[in-house]
């Protein structure tokens, strides 16, 4: 696989997407589309996005595909296969919000088709590999009592060979209206699914109105609904008890899985209240 970074000139091509992360163009002439990342990290996470998103191209996953490494002399990122005509889950939604239930669902099917499908672990990193790195090698980002306990319970959580989207949220999905792709996937794995609902929970509960509209093109009030009717077709059951106990359940993989995320993608640290309160959830 050639990583070298090839030089593009952004004259030929058009700023079509802005996201928390990263902007993309649009070749003017060829079917391509470059992503740009604007992070401190962004040469090491344009690479592994790129590998990951090759590697999960190639294993049949529904994935635009990924071409080359790119630079504008500044910033690094990812040349993709062009979809044509796409829109993603989110914009359909903010456009079409009678059609939320509906996009929901679909989400919900794929979810549960990903996670359902085996990777060969030779390939990808597992979540819980990628979780104990950072807590060992980034353990001042918390409190000794916040990484004691989230690397107990790295240790004794479940193994699993099956795949996790690793940034899960309905914003990663794109469609021509023919085809559904994932898109993001540079923190793709192995593990659990509860790794990936975990973190799905918090960014349909807990986002500010601010970063919801700016990435989601959704209220906060609409990624409520969405998570309402997305888990009961993913549990395949309405029973609110049981909805409730498996939440719950998710609680200790969000809190193990959100100071290694905030460093990813923000350079960000929990505040003082949250180290004090979280280590309570992970148990």
């Amino acid at each position: 696989m050639n990583k070298e970074v090839q030089r593009i000139d952004l004259n030929n091509y058009v700023q079509t997407g802005e996201g928390g992360t990263s902007l993309t163009y649009t070749h003017q002439t060829r079917h391509t589309m470059a992503k740009l990342f604007n992070l401190v990290n962004e040469a090491e996470m344009a690479e592994r996005e790129f590998l990951t998103a090759r590697a999960v191209f190639e294993m049949g996953v529904p994935t635009p595909e990924p071409l080359r490494l790119v630079t504008d002399g500044e910033r690094r990122g990812v040349e993709y296969e062009l979809i044509s005509n796409k829109r993603s889950f989110t914009r359909i939604i903010s456009q079409e919000p009678e059609r939320l239930h509906e996009i929901s669902l679909a989400f919900a099917c794929m979810t549960r088709e990903l996670h359902s499908t085996k990777v060969d672990t030779s390939r990808f990193t597992s979540i819980k590999e990628r979780l104990c790195r950072f807590y060992q090698e980034k353990g001042d980002r918390v409190t000794e009592e916040y990484k004691a306990r989230a690397l107990a319970f790295i240790d004794k959580a479940p193994d699993a060979d099956t795949c996790l989207h690793g940034d899960l949220h309905i914003g990663n999905v794109i469609t021509n209206g023919q085809h559904n792709y994932w898109i993001d996937l540079e923190q793709f794995s192995y593990g659990v699914p509860e790794w990936d609902l975990g973190w799905m929970w918090t960014i349909c509960n807990h986002i500010d109105g601010q970063r919801s509209n700016f990435i989601l093109h959704l209220t906060p009030e609409m990624l409520k609904a969405h998570w309402s009717i997305f888990i009961v077709a993913y549990l395949g059951t309405d029973d609110q008890a049981t909805i409730g106990q498996y939440t719950k359940r998710l609680m200790a993989y969000y809190a193990v899985r959100l100071p290694y995320m905030l460093d990813l993608l923000v350079q960000g640290r929990l505040p003082k209240e949250a180290l004090q309160q979280l280590p309570k959830v992970i148990g």
